[in-house]
């Protein structure tokens, strides 16, 4: 059969300092611009994403595929209405003009709040359904941070979402969602006969829904053993900062028999549910942090880098990525063999290429994003290395990514190197500091603006991992954030 096959993807964190606006879904980062139609086959395949694994999948079982438009933005505060509205518009133009279809197959993340709509992901489902109607079956697949809501799993014929974190499944994921597409077009259903909808009545924190560790890793273990007893089984964490009510996990099942499948969604959230107390874990000073690393490169049995995680300015969880303050104290520690990074600032790289390798600048990097804590870091800078910002990804997340971080540049300040971009990237793939000319695996001391999925491409070359919280508004404590949504701030005792 013909299946329309697109993607709209934004993880939104309403704590964040700027919004999106259609630029940002337009333009190439670490991942491809927005592409419609045959340019968006172009743009997507043969990289990790769950649209690529899906649209391999849908060929291998011998359908066509009509492509509609996919685009993602960097994460960070609310979609803008005339951004959402002009995107799900093109989207819903590529699929009128492809109809009939057989089916329809979305890569959405699950967790894009709007100026207009608190729901973006459950609207456009909404929209795409009442284009096809009910008699065609529609499929989506989730970010594992997704916030499944009642909207989405309506609308929805079946949802799949990410089974780790970091996400290294995204393409199996896509493959999965569109094996679902497949089972219901074959047995000409437009959804399965049973489904289920199980949610918690707590939070995950970002940082401990690590996949590499319990309790997540056990849980999702759990989850895959269950798996072959229902069509789909899948968990999201959910992601707090987008501060809506489906922001705690969520558990969707379904199959074509309504005890297995109710079965398979309570096993997985009862387990869930009994972990709950497990779901954290130490968050250093920035201070306290330091002197953690450096007691750990004193003590250390494996070599390689002490990995400091800047959690709360996460560009991949909505933060701006140019705070400084680990930075600061890192230079004030007069810390060996030390590395930042990524660290945005467009002005700084600018100055810095003008000057050229070897030079001295004198500059404030950083802090401009003007979010509270964080201040520019006024130093005199020698620049060590000079790129464009265009490399390709080496590591597993990032696999087959043209990465476009416009002008960089490595500079140093008191024996301290930061890594500089002119656009935000989550420091997750070790090919952004090669290719700005630093080796991560040489030094003693990696700060790293990024919550968990660094560890996909670090990990395996660190001596150890400590998370710093930092300025930023990707926050570790939960019960810090100030919550508008009633039932979240019941969940964290501030009702």
């Amino acid at each position: 059969m013909k299946v329309a096959v697109g993607g709209f993807q934004h993880e939104t964190n309403v704590f964040a300092p700027h919004k999106a606006d259609y630029a940002a879904f337009a333009r190439r980062d670490e991942w491809p611009p927005l592409g419609v139609g045959a340019n968006m086959l172009d743009n997507v395949l043969g990289v990790h994403l769950p649209v690529s694994g899906a649209v391999a999948r849908l060929k291998e079982l011998g359908h066509e595929v009509a492509p509609l438009l996919w685009c993602s933005a960097m994460p960070c505060a609310h979609v803008r209405e005339d951004a959402f509205e002009r995107i799900a518009a093109m989207l819903l133009r590529e699929l009128q003009n492809a109809l009939p279809v057989g089916g329809v197959l979305l890569d959405l993340h699950g967790a894009m709040v709007c100026e207009h709509l608190p729901d973006g992901d459950g609207e456009l489902l909404r929209r795409v359904r009442e284009m096809v109607g009910n008699d065609v079956p529609v499929v989506a697949s989730l970010d594992l941070h997704a916030n499944v809501s009642d909207l989405m799993a309506e609308q929805a014929s079946a949802l799949d979402i990410y089974r780790t974190y970091p996400h290294i499944d995204m393409a199996d994921t896509g493959a999965r969602a569109a094996g679902h597409l497949d089972a219901l077009m074959r047995n000409g259903l437009a959804r399965f006969p049973a489904s289920a909808l199980r949610r918690a009545d707590f939070l995950i924190p970002l940082n401990w829904g690590c996949t590499l560790s319990d309790p997540a890793k056990s849980i999702y273990e759990f989850l895959g053993a269950q798996a072959g007893s229902v069509s789909g089984l899948s968990m999201a964490c959910g992601f707090p900062h987008s501060d809506v009510a489906d922001a705690p996990p969520a558990v969707c099942a379904h199959g074509f028999e309504r005890k297995a499948v109710e079965a398979a969604a309570d096993g997985v959230i009862n387990e869930v549910r009994r972990r709950k107390a497990e779901f954290r874990g130490a968050v250093h000073g920035i201070e306290d942090g330091i002197d953690e690393a450096l007691r750990l490169l004193k003590s250390a049995r494996k070599k390689g880098p002490v990995l400091l995680a800047d959690t709360q300015d996460n560009p991949g969880g909505g933060g701006p990525c140019d705070t400084t303050e680990i930075l600061r104290a890192l230079v004030a520690r007069r810390a060996p063999d030390a590395l930042a990074g990524l660290i945005s600032d467009p002005q700084a790289a600018e100055r810095a290429h003008a000057a050229g390798v070897g030079a001295h600048i004198d500059i404030a990097l950083g802090g401009k994003s003007g979010f509270p804590g964080s201040e520019p870091f006024a130093a005199r800078f020698r620049v060590l290395h000079l790129s464009e910002g265009s490399f390709p990804a080496t590591g597993p997340m990032l696999a087959g990514a043209d990465i476009d971080l416009g002008p960089m540049a490595l500079l140093e300040t008191g024996g301290v190197r930061a890594a500089v971009s002119s656009k935000p990237a989550q420091a997750m793939d070790r090919s952004m500091f090669l290719h700005a000319g630093a080796d991560p695996a040489a030094m003693k001391i990696v700060a790293l603006k990024s919550s968990v999925h660094f560890r996909n491409d670090f990990e395996e070359i660190a001596a150890a991992i400590l998370i710093v919280a930092a300025p930023g508004p990707v926050t570790a404590d939960l019960a810090e954030l100030p919550f508008q949504n009633a039932r979240l701030r019941k969940i964290t005792g501030r009702a």
